[in-house]
């Protein structure tokens, strides 16, 4: 083990010190840290998409952290260890590359995925996950959630044949939607409803080869960028978007899309 990560398991050991801890970090727990994980995780995924080194150094630094921290918390619960944790994700790329760590050899690159889902299945089976959609992790983003369930179902034959019935697929989740809004259904209804439709949505993205959850980030920074356009262009005008009539908002609401 490097020096660098025998002095983090340090730190965190007295972080974690009944008695001379920070109260902070001692009253931690699994459920309380998850947040946090999943936080950093998505701070690794917005710096790799900023292309800065530095920070994508940094971020990873700050996830790592957190894998030491509910490591440890596992250790004084008497479960495992982080070496216990690094041993066992040593283990599974060697199992899941037979081709590259045994047999067998020279699989072309459809049938290591194919290989690779095999061994995943054979693996969630074995800590008693059952069934085609066992070991989607509730915890994804919904969107990312959505194409895996599809995926994972369209492996059984459940799916549509092509992306045209599921544009009609759409319609029909929409009319419900909207029936739910004109018939005053209530909210959650409504709530249902619209997420047949957003699930109905995802599946066509699926379909047609388009990630939803990238496709809909992409949508929300361009959003982001034309709004602070927007907000610039307003302030240099000397006035604020919420003095704006909702013609001159829509004026420079155009113009800042022109710009892209």
């Amino acid at each position: 083990m490097s020096e660098s990560l025998q002095r983090l398991l340090g730190i965190m050991r007295e972080l974690r010190d009944p008695a001379r801890g920070c109260a902070w970090d001692r009253e931690q727990t699994f459920e309380s840290i998850v947040p946090h994980t999943l936080e950093e995780a998505h701070e690794v995924a917005d710096a790799i998409h900023g292309g800065d080194a530095d920070r994508i150094r940094d971020e990873l630094g700050d996830l790592l952290f957190q894998v030491v921290f509910l490591a440890r918390i596992a250790e004084e619960r008497g479960w495992f260890d982080f070496d216990a944790v690094a041993a066992t994700i040593g283990h599974k790329p060697v199992r899941r590359h037979p081709h590259l760590f045994g047999e067998p050899a020279g699989l072309s690159a459809a049938e290591q995925s194919r290989h690779w889902e095999a061994l995943k299945a054979e693996e969630r089976v074995a800590a008693g996950d059952q069934g085609v959609l066992a070991g989607v992790a509730r915890s994804l983003p919904a969107l990312t959630r959505a194409v895996k369930l599809g995926k994972r179902a369209a492996r059984v034959r459940f799916d549509w044949p092509d992306a045209d019935g599921l544009r009609h697929k759409l319609d029909e989740e929409l009319g419900e939607f909207e029936a739910t809004l004109r018939d005053r259904e209530g909210p959650v209804r409504q709530h249902d409803e619209l997420g047949d439709l957003l699930f109905a949505l995802a599946s066509y993205g699926r379909k047609l080869g388009v990630d939803p959850e990238a496709a809909l980030r992409r949508a929300l920074d361009r959003f982001s960028t034309r709004f602070r356009r927007t907000e610039l262009a307003a302030e240099a005008a000397g006035t604020e978007l919420r003095a704006l009539d909702p013609e001159a908002l829509d004026r420079l609401w155009q113009e800042a899309k022109r710009e892209g």
